[in-house]
């Protein structure tokens, strides 16, 4: 007569059979990290595909070499120095501008019409080197007509306030050896330029310009100013912080997306795995191999089927 029970051997593969039920094949192959080298990443910044928000994924990406965040736009590729996530803000260099401390051609600054970015009220742009008799900033005549280059002509694009600052760029070493009048300098500021300007240097005839978003508490030593531009940034369009990411970033998660509809994920990387919910399961869940997502819960029945097996093990003759 055939035994009906089934043997230890027999009980093991059907364990293994049963659990890999429980396991999605990850829509990302990568990892996704919590820092990109010394500057931490939360959301909705990520360090690679599938990392952070969608949206911001293809602006913001982790340079592997220079263990670099950079921020990419149609003008070129900008490195991130910092990022006040309370304020929600994100400070960037351009290596093509003009500061107190060295002074060169610029190729401009803009936005993408559809980037999630916008510029910061703080930020303050000073186009340097412009030619008085051909610039359009200069004079209320249309661009193509002869335009006064006298420098009390006031110009609708450039801030009326900002002649001290030009006065102050100006008495820069490195600015002063482009040996031209203050005159050639306008102060843009954010009300002018729009959250998705485009400053072509080129159509404006200026060969540079420099940009600072703080004054550090020294208004009269442009060598201390805070050079660089910030840009403000939202979650959503109700500013709101997604839950399901906090509490991952709270487990020692990184959040992330994944699948046709880039569902929420979270990524752990001390374990290598990434979950539907967050880390904090994981850690006391069977070991499982990397490049899965570990549906909810997955912990917790893989722990009562092995309880279940072990019984019926037990009592097998």
């Amino acid at each position: 007569m055939k035994r009906l029970n089934p043997s230890p051997t027999e009980l093991f593969i059907s364990f293994f059979a049963f659990s890999a039920l429980f396991l999605i094949p990850s829509t990302s192959a990568q990892t996704c990290r919590t820092a990109c080298g010394k500057q931490s990443l939360r959301y909705p910044f990520g360090s690679g595909p599938g990392c952070g928000d969608p949206r911001y994924q293809s602006r913001t990406t982790c340079d592997e070499a220079q263990q670099e965040l950079t921020l990419t736009t149609h003008t070129g590729c900008y490195p991130v120095t910092a990022i006040d996530y309370a304020a929600q803000v994100i400070y960037i260099s351009d290596p093509t501008m003009s500061t107190c401390a060295c002074s060169q051609d610029s190729r401009g600054f803009g936005l993408d019409w559809d980037a999630p970015f916008s510029i910061h009220d703080n930020t303050i742009f000073a186009l340097l080197d412009c030619s008085t008799s051909t610039s359009p900033i200069y004079g209320p005549a249309a661009p193509g007509n002869s335009t006064s280059s006298s420098s009390s002509s006031s110009s609708p694009l450039c801030d009326a306030e900002g002649t001290s600052i030009c006065s102050f760029l100006y008495s820069c070493h490195a600015i002063s050896m482009m040996n031209q009048p203050i005159s050639s300098c306008c102060v843009y500021t954010p009300v002018d330029l729009g959250p998705a300007y485009e400053m072509d240097l080129g159509k404006l005839k200026c060969s540079s310009y420099s940009a600072f978003y703080s004054f550090d508490g020294q208004e009269l030593d442009p060598d201390r100013w805070k050079y660089g531009i910030a840009l403000k940034y939202k979650f959503n369009v109700y500013n709101e912080y997604p839950s399901s990411c906090a509490q991952c970033e709270r487990s020692g998660g990184a959040c992330g997306y994944g699948g046709a509809y880039d569902t929420f994920v979270c990524s752990c990387p001390e374990s290598g795995l990434n979950t539907t919910s967050d880390c904090f399961f994981v850690a006391s869940s069977l070991s499982e191999a990397p490049g899965h997502i570990l549906a909810p819960h997955t912990g917790a029945l893989l722990h009562s089927v092995v309880s279940i097996l072990s019984l019926v093990m037990i009592r097998a003759p």
